[in-house]
């Protein structure tokens, strides 16, 4: 039987994505949405996620970003997964 793979989304806090990590979460999602209420900013992401295990994937979840904001993120280093939310073309998420 294959396990199941487990993101927990919506986190803002170091101190949750390690509860996550420690509840056994494959994975922690932190949203670069400003208009969500759970979104956490480029600044806010090293802070999020240091302390995390390698095998603990970060997903970071945008919605109809600008370009550079996703090239931001990626340059922080702190994710490992990207996921689009909104109405971005195949050719956009290339």
């Amino acid at each position: 039987m294959q396990k199941t793979w487990i993101k927990i989304c919506g986190i803002t806090r170091a101190l949750d994505a390690l509860a996550a990590a420690e509840l056994g979460a494959d994975a922690i999602g932190v949203v670069i949405y400003p208009k969500s209420p759970r979104a956490v900013t480029v600044d806010e992401l090293a802070g999020i996620t240091a302390g995390l295990e390698d095998y603990v994937a970060v997903v970071a979840l945008f919605v109809d970003p600008e370009p550079e904001l996703v090239r931001s993120v990626i340059q922080t280093g702190s994710v490992n997964l990207l996921q689009f939310h909104g109405s971005e073309s195949p050719e956009f998420c290339d």
